[in-house]
């Protein structure tokens, strides 16, 4: 492997690693404290998949009913 293709290949997983630490803060929130930053980095991809769909099925019950979220 080249030189440049490592290169590519860390800023690949860096990106990744920051969208993933970024996600798992924004599921901690949402989840009100249910779920820690840190049991939420510890999850397969799967779980925080769940967990996304979980945030997203709330949100939209939340502008259905109008209910406050926040």
């Amino acid at each position: 492997m080249a030189s440049e293709d490592i290169q590519k290949l860390l800023e690949g997983m860096e990106k990744e690693a920051k969208i993933i630490k970024d996600s798992a803060l924004r599921y901690s929130w949402y989840m009100r404290g249910g779920v820690s930053y840190e049991d939420i980095l510890n999850m397969s991809f799967e779980e925080r998949e769940s967990i996304a769909k979980i945030v997203e099925d709330n949100l939209e019950t939340t502008k259905t009913s109008k209910m406050p979220f926040f």
